[in-house]
């Protein structure tokens, strides 16, 4: 029932073929479909990477884009879809992501606004968070328009107000909804999203602490919260987010240079929780079922997934959403060179050194592969490379040696020489 959202598919695929897409899409059906009788006689191998965003944009013009006809662009040439009969909660929700992708802000209010009276304004916003309640999964696109609307309807405390009231409904549809729409609103949602980290509800913590992740500067406030959040939080889905949105934050405050000095607490805090999270066996083993069908436990309340062992004694089938995004938060902030780390840098190197040495999670090997990697050889031209740099550039094939197994995939492009394969006796 959503717009645009048509059975598309690129299935069936030949041997080599590549697919990109976005997991804010709905995808669904990548399994296999032919009889699995033969499967075992027949297997099939899928490399699956995941890209992420480890820079924020910095606009290069003072210059901002200009508004785009988005029901004259014609037919779209992938899927063949007439777009001049887009409705305005999709298009609401495309000129966000545009202006945010060429300036790295939020947009100015949509035009057809502009002139309207405060008394209008206000009937609007009501109309506006009415639909933003509206039932039923069909209606997700106008939950979904109707909270980017009111985030560009030209009075920011109206649609904070708004949104706010949302963010603490007990329908997650319309909590959803109302989160991207304080996220949209941009840095002035931040005292909302702070408010939120401290209910009692979960899922309202959870929510808070991904919008701060998404909008809001690195401040000393602002850091305080998340990191009691990853520290203290009962949720392992909170602490998972919360770990998440230190990378993000320290990702913004590297484009615009507020709260730089902040990044070192951020991985002192990431590091720390490396200290104390666990890994656990993955739920799909755990609990016998498929991976579609695992369901949260006691120990721990978001979907942690399957695990690999790759064959060898090392690895263990076991994940932890917490440590898996605690690395990957840290694979960011070293993808910009070790200066902006300082005092950290001795700390977050020791102890990526010890997870690709020691860690039963292969993911979480992985990710410490990659940040060391990055750590040697991302650092600017004209940045004299640091003693503990030096080191590591000197010792890093010996470091990733210490696995069984690499991720050249990911190494590679982040600089790795890729001569330095030779060095091992199996692509791993």
């Amino acid at each position: 029932g959503w717009p645009l959202v048509q059975t598309f598919e690129a299935a069936p695929l030949r041997a080599g073929s590549v697919i990109l897409y976005s997991h804010n899409t709905f995808h669904r059906g990548n399994h296999r479909r032919d009889d699995w009788r033969t499967w075992q006689d027949n297997p099939r191998f899928m490399w699956r990477f995941w890209l992420y965003r480890t820079t924020d944009t910095v606009s290069s013009s003072s210059a901002p884009p200009g508004e785009v006809s988005w029901n004259n662009l014609g037919v779209d040439p992938l899927t063949n879809i007439d777009l001049s009969e887009t409705s305005e909660d999709v298009t609401v929700v495309w000129r966000y992501h545009h202006y945010w992708m060429k300036t790295g802000r939020t947009p100015p209010q949509r035009p057809e606004v502009s002139d309207i009276s405060s008394e209008e304004r206000e009937k609007e916003a009501d109309r506006l968070l009415e639909q933003l309640h509206a039932k039923h999964d069909e209606a997700e696109p106008a939950r979904i328009g109707a909270a980017y609307k009111l985030a560009s309807i030209g009075n920011t405390a109206l649609a904070v107000r708004m949104l706010s009231q949302a963010l603490y409904e007990d329908r997650e549809s319309v909590r959803r909804a109302a989160t991207y729409g304080l996220i949209a609103v941009g840095p002035d949602a931040t005292s909302t999203f702070l408010e939120a980290t401290n209910s009692p509800i979960k899922w309202v913590r959870k929510a808070g602490v991904y919008g701060l992740g998404d909008t809001s500067p690195l401040t000393d406030e602002v850091l305080q919260t998340v990191v009691e959040r990853l520290q203290v939080d009962p949720s392992v889905y909170v602490r998972s987010v919360a770990a998440g949105t230190l990378g993000c934050l320290g990702r913004r405050a590297i484009a615009t240079r507020v709260g730089e000095s902040l990044i070192p607490a951020c991985l002192d805090a990431l590091v720390e929780s490396l200290s104390c999270e666990e890994n656990r066996l993955c739920m799909s083993k755990a609990q016998g079922r498929s991976i579609k069908f695992v369901r949260p436990t006691d120990d721990c309340d978001v979907c942690e997934g399957g695990g690999i062992d790759f064959g060898f004694e090392r690895f263990e089938p076991v994940r932890s959403a917490v440590r898996e995004n605690a690395l990957w938060s840290i694979v960011i902030l070293c993808s910009h060179g070790a200066e902006i780390i300082g005092p950290a840098l001795e700390p977050t190197i020791s102890t990526l050194k010890e997870v690709v040495r020691d860690d039963e999670n292969v993911i979480c090997v992985g990710f410490a592969m990659d940040a060391l990697n990055r750590l040697t050889n991302l650092c600017p031209k004209d940045e004299e490379a640091l003693p503990l740099v030096s080191d590591l550039q000197a010792n890093l094939l010996a470091i990733l040696g210490e696995s069984p197994v690499r991720s050249w995939e990911a190494l590679i492009p982040g600089g790795l020489n890729a001569e330095t394969l030779s060095e091992f006796n199996h692509p791993g």
